[in-house]
Protein backbone atom coordinates (compact mmCIF):
# COMPACT_ATOMS: atom_id res chain seq x y z
CA UNK A 1 0.00 0.00 0.00
CA UNK A 2 1.42 3.85 -0.86
CA UNK A 3 1.05 6.45 1.46
CA UNK A 4 1.22 10.43 0.53
CA UNK A 5 1.97 12.20 3.58
CA UNK A 6 -0.42 15.11 5.06
CA UNK A 7 -2.26 16.94 2.35
CA UNK A 8 0.39 16.85 -0.46
CA UNK A 9 -1.58 14.65 -2.51
CA UNK A 10 -4.14 17.09 -2.72
CA UNK A 11 -2.43 19.65 -3.96
CA UNK A 12 -0.55 17.60 -6.86
CA UNK A 13 -4.06 16.02 -7.54
CA UNK A 14 -6.19 19.85 -7.95
CA UNK A 15 -3.09 20.63 -10.11
CA UNK A 16 -3.25 17.34 -12.24
CA UNK A 17 -6.91 17.63 -12.46
CA UNK A 18 -6.63 21.14 -14.02
CA UNK A 19 -4.41 19.89 -16.82
CA UNK A 20 -6.69 20.06 -20.37
CA UNK A 21 -7.62 16.57 -20.99
CA UNK A 22 -7.64 16.18 -25.21
CA UNK A 23 -11.39 16.13 -26.52
CA UNK A 24 -10.61 13.92 -29.01
CA UNK A 25 -7.95 10.94 -29.56
CA UNK A 26 -6.70 8.44 -32.18
CA UNK A 27 -8.45 4.93 -31.88
CA UNK A 28 -8.35 1.63 -33.88
CA UNK A 29 -11.92 0.98 -34.52
CA UNK A 30 -14.28 -1.41 -36.56
CA UNK A 31 -17.58 -0.09 -37.93
CA UNK A 32 -18.71 -3.71 -38.13
CA UNK A 33 -17.51 -7.20 -37.34
CA UNK A 34 -15.15 -9.24 -39.34
CA UNK A 35 -11.61 -9.48 -40.60
CA UNK A 36 -8.78 -7.87 -39.34
CA UNK A 37 -8.95 -5.29 -42.41
CA UNK A 38 -12.10 -3.59 -41.06
CA UNK A 39 -9.78 -1.94 -38.60
CA UNK A 40 -9.20 2.05 -39.57
CA UNK A 41 -7.23 4.52 -37.80
CA UNK A 42 -10.04 7.26 -36.44
CA UNK A 43 -10.21 10.43 -34.36
CA UNK A 44 -12.58 10.03 -31.60
CA UNK A 45 -13.81 11.67 -28.75
CA UNK A 46 -11.43 11.00 -25.43
CA UNK A 47 -13.77 8.76 -22.96
CA UNK A 48 -15.23 10.68 -20.14
CA UNK A 49 -14.45 9.14 -16.51
CA UNK A 50 -16.96 8.69 -14.31
CA UNK A 51 -17.51 8.14 -10.74
CA UNK A 52 -14.34 5.14 -9.58
CA UNK A 53 -12.78 5.67 -12.88
CA UNK A 54 -9.30 6.49 -13.84
CA UNK A 55 -8.55 8.03 -17.16
CA UNK A 56 -5.41 6.40 -18.77
CA UNK A 57 -2.85 7.88 -21.27
CA UNK A 58 -2.56 4.06 -22.93
CA UNK A 59 1.19 3.71 -23.67
CA UNK A 60 0.76 -0.22 -24.89
CA UNK A 61 -2.13 -2.48 -25.50
CA UNK A 62 -1.94 -6.06 -25.35
CA UNK A 63 -3.92 -8.52 -27.74
CA UNK A 64 -5.43 -11.32 -26.89
CA UNK A 65 -7.75 -14.01 -28.23
CA UNK A 66 -11.08 -13.16 -27.26
CA UNK A 67 -10.28 -9.48 -29.20
CA UNK A 68 -9.79 -11.98 -32.40
CA UNK A 69 -12.97 -13.80 -31.85
CA UNK A 70 -14.94 -10.40 -30.95
CA UNK A 71 -13.74 -8.71 -33.86
CA UNK A 72 -14.77 -11.74 -36.05
CA UNK A 73 -18.55 -11.64 -34.61
CA UNK A 74 -18.26 -14.02 -31.69
CA UNK A 75 -16.50 -13.60 -28.28
CA UNK A 76 -18.27 -10.58 -26.30
CA UNK A 77 -19.06 -9.06 -30.26
CA UNK A 78 -23.02 -9.33 -29.14
CA UNK A 79 -22.34 -7.23 -26.15
CA UNK A 80 -20.78 -3.95 -28.12
CA UNK A 81 -23.08 -1.42 -27.89
CA UNK A 82 -22.70 0.00 -31.02
CA UNK A 83 -20.13 1.44 -33.70
CA UNK A 84 -17.61 2.60 -34.42
CA UNK A 85 -15.83 0.49 -31.89
CA UNK A 86 -12.86 0.51 -29.83
CA UNK A 87 -11.86 -3.28 -29.11
CA UNK A 88 -8.51 -4.00 -26.30
CA UNK A 89 -8.78 -5.17 -23.01
CA UNK A 90 -5.18 -5.20 -21.92
CA UNK A 91 -3.37 -1.96 -21.18
CA UNK A 92 -0.31 -0.17 -19.77
CA UNK A 93 0.10 3.65 -19.69
CA UNK A 94 0.12 6.50 -17.36
CA UNK A 95 -2.52 7.94 -15.06
CA UNK A 96 -3.90 11.40 -16.47
CA UNK A 97 -7.37 11.64 -13.92
CA UNK A 98 -7.39 9.77 -10.75
CA UNK A 99 -10.99 9.11 -9.19
CA UNK A 100 -10.28 11.60 -6.39
CA UNK A 101 -7.83 13.77 -4.82
CA UNK A 102 -6.81 10.93 -1.95
CA UNK A 103 -6.68 8.13 -4.82
CA UNK A 104 -4.12 5.92 -4.05
CA UNK A 105 -2.65 6.41 -7.55
CA UNK A 106 -2.27 9.71 -8.96
CA UNK A 107 -1.68 11.45 -12.36
CA UNK A 108 1.56 10.94 -13.21
CA UNK A 109 2.08 7.13 -11.91
CA UNK A 110 2.31 4.14 -14.45
CA UNK A 111 -0.23 1.75 -14.71
CA UNK A 112 -1.57 -1.80 -16.28
CA UNK A 113 -4.58 -3.70 -16.14
CA UNK A 114 -7.75 -4.53 -18.08
CA UNK A 115 -10.58 -2.19 -19.46
CA UNK A 116 -14.32 -2.78 -18.68
CA UNK A 117 -14.52 -3.25 -23.06
CA UNK A 118 -17.55 -3.52 -24.41
CA UNK A 119 -18.82 -1.46 -21.16
CA UNK A 120 -16.42 0.97 -21.96
CA UNK A 121 -13.95 1.47 -24.92
CA UNK A 122 -11.37 -0.24 -25.13
CA UNK A 123 -7.57 -0.61 -25.16
CA UNK A 124 -6.49 0.44 -28.57
CA UNK A 125 -6.56 3.93 -28.49
CA UNK A 126 -4.58 7.13 -27.55
CA UNK A 127 -6.73 7.67 -23.69
CA UNK A 128 -9.21 4.59 -21.65
CA UNK A 129 -11.00 4.77 -18.70
CA UNK A 130 -10.94 1.97 -16.38
CA UNK A 131 -12.25 0.82 -12.82
CA UNK A 132 -10.30 1.45 -9.62
CA UNK A 133 -10.04 -1.80 -9.56
CA UNK A 134 -9.03 -2.88 -12.45
CA UNK A 135 -5.32 -1.95 -12.49
CA UNK A 136 -2.82 -1.70 -10.31
CA UNK A 137 0.95 0.09 -10.41
CA UNK A 138 3.09 -0.93 -13.47
CA UNK A 139 6.13 -3.59 -12.37
CA UNK A 140 9.16 -1.29 -12.31
CA UNK A 141 10.76 -4.45 -14.11
CA UNK A 142 8.88 -3.93 -17.10
CA UNK A 143 8.68 -1.72 -19.87
CA UNK A 144 5.17 -0.99 -20.76
CA UNK A 145 5.38 -2.76 -23.82
CA UNK A 146 5.82 -5.62 -21.61
CA UNK A 147 3.37 -4.77 -19.04
CA UNK A 148 0.33 -4.71 -21.51
CA UNK A 149 1.19 -8.40 -22.28
CA UNK A 150 0.44 -9.61 -18.66
CA UNK A 151 -3.12 -8.46 -17.25
CA UNK A 152 -5.55 -10.62 -19.33
CA UNK A 153 -3.40 -13.33 -19.60
CA UNK A 154 -1.49 -13.47 -16.64
CA UNK A 155 -5.03 -13.30 -14.30
CA UNK A 156 -6.33 -15.62 -16.68
CA UNK A 157 -4.20 -18.30 -15.84
CA UNK A 158 -3.92 -17.32 -12.15
CA UNK A 159 -7.31 -18.02 -11.95
CA UNK A 160 -7.65 -21.43 -13.40
CA UNK A 161 -4.28 -22.94 -12.09
CA UNK A 162 -4.11 -20.79 -8.23
CA UNK A 163 -7.98 -19.66 -7.70
CA UNK A 164 -9.49 -23.13 -9.30
CA UNK A 165 -6.73 -25.85 -9.76
CA UNK A 166 -5.33 -24.98 -6.11
CA UNK A 167 -1.71 -25.98 -7.60
CA UNK A 168 0.39 -27.51 -4.76
CA UNK A 169 3.28 -29.53 -4.27
CA UNK A 170 2.91 -32.83 -5.87
CA UNK A 171 -0.16 -31.95 -7.94
CA UNK A 172 0.22 -33.62 -11.49
CA UNK A 173 -1.06 -30.87 -13.91
CA UNK A 174 -1.52 -30.85 -17.98
CA UNK A 175 -1.35 -27.60 -19.55
CA UNK A 176 -2.27 -27.65 -23.39
CA UNK A 177 -1.18 -24.72 -25.57
CA UNK A 178 2.03 -24.03 -23.03
CA UNK A 179 3.78 -21.60 -24.85
CA UNK A 180 0.89 -19.44 -25.72
CA UNK A 181 -0.36 -16.13 -23.93
CA UNK A 182 -2.33 -18.09 -21.05
CA UNK A 183 -0.27 -21.06 -21.61
CA UNK A 184 3.21 -19.71 -20.61
CA UNK A 185 1.95 -17.47 -17.41
CA UNK A 186 -0.13 -20.93 -16.34
CA UNK A 187 3.03 -23.10 -16.63
CA UNK A 188 4.68 -20.89 -14.57
CA UNK A 189 2.09 -20.16 -11.86
CA UNK A 190 1.86 -24.10 -11.51
CA UNK A 191 5.53 -24.21 -10.91
CA UNK A 192 5.77 -21.69 -8.94
CA UNK A 193 3.70 -23.74 -6.25
CA UNK A 194 5.23 -26.70 -6.68
CA UNK A 195 3.06 -28.57 -9.02
CA UNK A 196 4.28 -31.27 -11.66
CA UNK A 197 3.77 -29.43 -14.70
CA UNK A 198 3.77 -31.63 -18.29
CA UNK A 199 2.71 -28.89 -20.88
CA UNK A 200 2.03 -29.39 -24.74
CA UNK A 201 3.64 -27.57 -27.86
CA UNK A 202 4.94 -27.50 -30.90
CA UNK A 203 8.70 -28.60 -31.44
CA UNK A 204 10.56 -25.46 -31.45
CA UNK A 205 8.52 -24.56 -27.79
CA UNK A 206 9.85 -27.46 -26.03
CA UNK A 207 13.02 -26.47 -24.65
CA UNK A 208 11.37 -23.56 -24.02
CA UNK A 209 8.40 -24.96 -21.97
CA UNK A 210 11.53 -26.60 -19.97
CA UNK A 211 13.14 -22.83 -18.82
CA UNK A 212 9.84 -21.54 -18.02
CA UNK A 213 8.90 -24.89 -15.28
CA UNK A 214 7.70 -27.52 -17.11
CA UNK A 215 8.60 -30.71 -15.81
CA UNK A 216 7.54 -32.67 -18.97
CA UNK A 217 6.41 -32.07 -22.43
CA UNK A 218 4.58 -33.01 -25.20
CA UNK A 219 5.30 -32.20 -28.57
CA UNK A 220 1.60 -32.61 -30.29
CA UNK A 221 3.18 -32.14 -33.40
CA UNK A 222 4.34 -35.87 -33.11
CA UNK A 223 3.31 -37.53 -30.25
CA UNK A 224 -0.45 -38.13 -29.05
CA UNK A 225 -0.57 -36.73 -25.95
CA UNK A 226 -2.58 -39.37 -23.82
CA UNK A 227 -0.02 -42.59 -25.50
CA UNK A 228 2.39 -40.48 -22.65
CA UNK A 229 0.27 -38.67 -20.17
CA UNK A 230 -1.58 -40.86 -17.79
CA UNK A 231 -3.58 -40.24 -14.30
CA UNK A 232 -3.30 -36.37 -13.67
CA UNK A 233 -4.97 -34.66 -11.08
CA UNK A 234 -5.89 -31.15 -12.98
CA UNK A 235 -6.26 -30.40 -16.66
CA UNK A 236 -5.66 -26.83 -17.74
CA UNK A 237 -7.61 -26.63 -21.01
CA UNK A 238 -6.74 -23.55 -23.49
CA UNK A 239 -8.06 -25.18 -26.93
CA UNK A 240 -10.73 -27.65 -26.39
CA UNK A 241 -12.28 -29.26 -29.64
CA UNK A 242 -11.42 -26.98 -31.77
CA UNK A 243 -8.47 -28.62 -33.05
CA UNK A 244 -8.19 -32.44 -33.22
CA UNK A 245 -11.07 -32.80 -30.68
CA UNK A 246 -7.87 -31.66 -27.52
CA UNK A 247 -11.03 -31.56 -25.10
CA UNK A 248 -12.22 -35.03 -25.43
CA UNK A 249 -8.75 -36.87 -25.36
CA UNK A 250 -8.17 -34.84 -22.12
CA UNK A 251 -10.50 -36.88 -20.29
CA UNK A 252 -9.19 -40.42 -20.76
CA UNK A 253 -5.74 -38.99 -18.94
CA UNK A 254 -7.44 -37.34 -15.98
CA UNK A 255 -7.89 -39.81 -13.10
CA UNK A 256 -10.93 -40.57 -11.36
CA UNK A 257 -12.75 -37.47 -10.11
CA UNK A 258 -10.21 -35.42 -11.64
CA UNK A 259 -10.35 -31.87 -12.68
CA UNK A 260 -10.40 -30.09 -16.01
CA UNK A 261 -10.73 -26.09 -16.33
CA UNK A 262 -11.75 -25.22 -20.07
CA UNK A 263 -11.30 -21.10 -20.91
CA UNK A 264 -11.70 -20.72 -24.31
CA UNK A 265 -15.38 -19.19 -25.08
CA UNK A 266 -17.59 -21.73 -27.13
CA UNK A 267 -14.67 -24.20 -27.57
CA UNK A 268 -16.40 -27.39 -26.81
CA UNK A 269 -20.16 -27.26 -26.66
CA UNK A 270 -20.52 -30.74 -25.03
CA UNK A 271 -17.99 -29.84 -22.30
CA UNK A 272 -19.52 -30.45 -19.22
CA UNK A 273 -22.31 -33.31 -20.32
CA UNK A 274 -19.03 -35.08 -21.37
CA UNK A 275 -17.09 -35.19 -18.53
CA UNK A 276 -19.69 -35.69 -16.58
CA UNK A 277 -19.75 -38.65 -18.24
CA UNK A 278 -16.48 -39.56 -17.96
CA UNK A 279 -16.61 -39.11 -14.08
CA UNK A 280 -14.18 -35.76 -13.77
CA UNK A 281 -15.16 -32.26 -12.46
CA UNK A 282 -14.90 -29.84 -14.88
CA UNK A 283 -15.53 -26.26 -14.99
CA UNK A 284 -15.49 -23.43 -17.72
CA UNK A 285 -13.00 -20.07 -16.40
CA UNK A 286 -13.98 -16.77 -17.44
CA UNK A 287 -11.57 -14.13 -16.36
CA UNK A 288 -11.94 -11.36 -13.40
CA UNK A 289 -10.60 -7.78 -14.01
CA UNK A 290 -8.86 -7.74 -10.22
CA UNK A 291 -6.62 -5.34 -9.55
CA UNK A 292 -5.51 -6.64 -6.28
CA UNK A 293 -4.57 -9.77 -7.77
CA UNK A 294 -2.85 -8.35 -10.72
CA UNK A 295 -0.98 -6.70 -7.82
CA UNK A 296 0.16 -10.04 -6.14
CA UNK A 297 1.22 -11.01 -9.70
CA UNK A 298 3.56 -7.69 -10.34
CA UNK A 299 5.13 -9.01 -7.50
CA UNK A 300 6.33 -12.33 -8.78
CA UNK A 301 7.12 -10.55 -11.85
CA UNK A 302 9.34 -8.22 -9.66
CA UNK A 303 11.37 -10.65 -8.02
CA UNK A 304 11.61 -12.24 -11.81
CA UNK A 305 10.03 -15.99 -10.55
CA UNK A 306 7.73 -14.87 -13.53
CA UNK A 307 8.16 -13.89 -16.70
CA UNK A 308 6.05 -12.40 -19.50
CA UNK A 309 7.44 -13.23 -23.20
CA UNK A 310 6.40 -10.75 -25.85
CA UNK A 311 6.80 -12.16 -29.49
CA UNK A 312 5.63 -9.17 -31.61
CA UNK A 313 5.48 -5.69 -31.60
CA UNK A 314 3.18 -3.46 -34.17
CA UNK A 315 2.24 -0.22 -34.10
CA UNK A 316 -1.56 0.75 -33.46
CA UNK A 317 -1.75 1.57 -37.28
CA UNK A 318 -0.70 -1.97 -38.06
CA UNK A 319 -3.51 -3.63 -35.85
CA UNK A 320 -4.98 -5.34 -38.95
CA UNK A 321 -1.25 -7.25 -39.37
CA UNK A 322 -1.59 -7.80 -35.74
CA UNK A 323 -4.60 -9.44 -35.82
CA UNK A 324 -3.58 -11.74 -38.40
CA UNK A 325 -0.34 -12.83 -36.93
CA UNK A 326 -2.30 -13.96 -33.69
CA UNK A 327 -4.85 -15.59 -35.52
CA UNK A 328 -1.95 -17.57 -37.18
CA UNK A 329 -1.46 -19.34 -33.81
CA UNK A 330 1.82 -19.58 -33.72
CA UNK A 331 3.14 -16.82 -31.38
CA UNK A 332 5.11 -17.25 -28.60
CA UNK A 333 3.99 -16.02 -25.54
CA UNK A 334 1.93 -12.24 -26.62
CA UNK A 335 1.65 -9.73 -29.03
CA UNK A 336 1.55 -6.11 -28.30
CA UNK A 337 0.60 -2.97 -29.73
CA UNK A 338 2.46 0.33 -29.41
CA UNK A 339 0.34 3.09 -28.80
CA UNK A 340 2.42 5.86 -27.54
CA UNK A 341 6.16 6.59 -26.49
CA UNK A 342 6.40 5.88 -23.09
Amino acid sequence: MRHRVGHSWSTTAVAERARPVPETMRAAVIDATGSPELFRIATIPTPSKVNAEYLVKVVAAGINPIDAKTRAGRGVAAAIPGFPSVLGFDFSGVVLQAPFEASELQAGDEVYGMTSFPRTPGSYAEYAVVSSLSLAKKPTTLSHVEAAGVPLAALTAWGMVVDVAKAHEGQRILIHAGSGGVGHFAVQFARYFGAHVTATGSTRNLPWLRELGAADTVDHTTTRFEDVVRQVDVVIDLIGNVLDDTGSRSLSVLRPGGLIVNAPTGSWPTFIDEAHDAGVRATTYKVAPDGGTLDTISRLLESGDVRVFVDQIFDLDAVSAAHTALETGHARGKIVLKVAEG
